[in-house]
């Protein structure tokens, strides 16, 4: 087995060729192969181009750039330190100005980040938001009910069978904002997005959040 510590930029599926971008080095390598088996993930933003979250690196060549962190190489531990200090400085800022927060989406992401936000910074004001009827819906029932009552003993606001719609002040009015106001913070923790963007146009469906 070959490794090669590197990015791929364009699958060439009729000549059988990956090109690879590498740090290291001042060009491309381009890579042949007989088969080519696509493992490369997903990323858990689907709003956004490049699928940007705080719940993982931004570590693809051309996504850093156009990235809300452009200044910090995630790629590295050092700059994924950084950002993790950073974004934590922010939220003591809000904390201390005992700001609104709204955190979309209820799956396992959007119930952990609110009940931590919570528990370490206690004078955020939280809200969490789903289109579904309840939170963490594939958990059963039980499960979710205990973590409903859990945001609830904790002072989380809780809406269920919302569809997020930015800047509509009849949303933010529904979720709780008076005069439909939008939060100081919204967080994003709602669906995925491919890591695919190297892929041939033809291969890759209109809706850019699956494969």
């Amino acid at each position: 087995v070959s490794f090669i510590m590197g990015e791929v930029t364009k699958l060439d599926g009729s000549r059988k060729e990956a090109t690879v971008w590498t740090r290291f080095s001042d060009k491309d390598d381009i890579v042949s192969y007989d088969y080519c088996v696509i493992c490369s993930g997903c990323n858990f933003n689907f709003l956004h181009k490049w699928g940007e979250s705080l719940w993982f690196p931004t570590v693809h060549e051309h996504a850093r750039p156009e990235g809300s962190w452009s200044h910090i190489d995630e790629r590295f531990i050092d700059g994924r330190r950084r950002h993790i200090l950073e974004e934590h400085f922010r939220i003591k800022e809000l904390n201390d100005k005992g700001a609104s927060v709204l955190v979309v989406g209820a799956g396992f992401i959007g119930v952990e980040w609110a009940t931590e936000l919570a528990y370490f910074f206690p004078k955020l004001k939280l809200t969490i938001c789903d289109f579904l009827g309840n939170c963490l819906g594939p958990l059963p029932p039980s499960a979710a009910d205990y973590c409903n009552h859990y945001m609830k003993k904790v002072g989380i606001k809780q809406f269920y069978g919302v569809k997020y719609s930015a800047n509509d002040p009849s949303f933010y009015e529904t979720v709780g904002f008076t005069g439909g106001a939008r939060p100081d913070k919204e967080y994003f923790c709602m669906g995925v997005k491919a890591s695919n963007y190297y892929m041939p146009k033809e291969v890759l469906s209109d809706n850019k959040d699956r494969c």
